[in-house]
């Protein structure tokens, strides 16, 4: 889509510049001009007295056959390729190799030649960097600029970004500059062979259901995927890529929006998905005062505290303690699933645990199984029991 200004009937009466939430259309020779910062939002085309402002929809079939590659778009965070990237590129792998198309990653920062050989050995084929400091950490703007033009010059099929708060704010503005969709929140990626088309599935209606999207007639292909969902690959230290080193320009308006501070959160836990143990509590705790075992019995284990859906709305946890289709996909050492009693939408969050340990009082309940071990019982009384165990056998040692 593109929007176009009917000269002999703009007024210059200004309305539509109020009425652009991008800065995008000034007046100039008592005409209103757009440039190239528009994002086709239709704001002005509904603000217009005169209805000199046009929206042209264009036909968006293009010769899918020039596009190849699998793009990764790494993220940083303290310097460091953040382990949602490494997520990225074991699926990626697994996506290029279905396509017959090469795995890049992009890199962009300070010394972002620096994390080469990083990439190389968790699985790229190509590695593109752009090296330049206005590229730091949470600058969105100068991103979506240099990694929409790298798009438009190379040309991949598919690009994959992590959905954390960063990924979730550029995709959705490189999306809107290169005129293409974008599916959010993915948790399973796969290809049609017969087509090439990225199937790309995520939860819907509030995670009842799984939706599988999309894209026959655009490219590339866009996704935001969430960390913890996919296995990395195991490193190759001595596997090589290809250097490419891009240069773009990065206008002044692009660093409109400045990076003043990145502070840690406050509270001294661990992201869920970079949690090694995890006890998880659902409906079957009962209360918040109920999650105080769970809270004991993670502090003992060194583990971090997570639950249901039913947990959260309850008020017994926070959002970001959610595991499940609509929290967090995790896939810790150790899982124990307290009064959970394993519907799907919580055991696709956390399936891919490698030890499953389940307490719960119905030895019906489905969460027995995938669980490892399972306890049938009150969960009021096991937990205190197995804390009380723990104790004990660290006192003797």
């Amino acid at each position: 889509m593109a929007i176009s200004i009917d000269k002999t009937e703009c007024t210059g009466c200004g309305t539509c510049v109020d009425a652009c939430s991008f800065g995008s259309i000034r007046i100039e020779n008592e005409k209103a001009v757009i440039d190239d910062t528009c994002t086709a939002c239709g704001a002005c085309v509904e603000s217009c007295p005169s209805g000199a402002i046009k929206m042209d929809v264009k036909d968006r079939k293009v010769e899918l056959s020039r596009y190849k590659d699998v793009w990764v778009v790494a993220e940083l965070k303290g310097g460091k390729i953040r382990q949602c990237t490494f997520e990225l590129l074991g699926c990626g792998r697994a996506l290029a190799d279905t396509m017959g198309h090469r795995l890049c990653a992009f890199v962009a920062g300070k010394d972002s030649g620096a994390h080469v050989p990083e990439m190389a050995a968790s699985g790229a084929d190509v590695v593109y960097t752009i090296e330049d400091a206005k590229l730091g950490e949470g600058t969105v703007l100068p991103h979506a600029r240099v990694i929409s033009e790298a798009i438009k010059d190379k040309m991949p099929s598919v690009v994959l970004f992590s959905a954390t708060p960063f990924g979730r704010d550029l995709a959705p503005r490189i999306s809107r500059r290169l005129s293409v969709g974008l599916t959010a929140d993915c948790t399973e990626l796969s290809v049609d062979k017969e087509t090439r088309n990225l199937l790309q599935t995520r939860p819907a209606w509030g995670g009842n259901l799984m939706a599988t999207i999309y894209s026959p007639d655009t490219r590339p292909q866009m996704s935001t995927v969430r960390p913890g969902v996919m296995k990395p690959l195991a490193k190759n230290p001595g596997k090589k890529s290809e250097v490419v080193v891009l240069e773009y320009l990065i206008a002044p308006r692009d660093l409109a929006l400045e990076v003043l501070e990145l502070k840690k959160e406050t509270a001294h836990k661990v992201n869920l998905t970079e949690a090694k143990i995890i006890v998880a509590g659902g409906n079957g705790v009962g209360s918040k005062e109920g999650f105080r075992h769970l809270e004991e019995l993670a502090k003992l284990l060194g583990a971090e505290v997570g639950g249901t859906r039913i947990a959260v709305e309850e008020g017994w946890i926070t959002q970001d303690r959610q595991v499940g289709q609509t929290g967090q996909s995790v896939s810790p050492e150790l899982y124990f699933a307290c009064g959970i009693s394993g519907a799907i939408q919580h055991r696709s969050g956390m399936a891919g645990s490698k030890t499953i340990v389940a307490v719960n009082s119905d030895p019906n309940a489905p969460i027995f199984g995938i669980a490892d071990i399972g306890m049938v019982g009150d969960l009021h009384k096991v937990i205190p029991e197995m804390i009380k165990a723990i104790k004990e056998r660290r006192s003797v040692q």
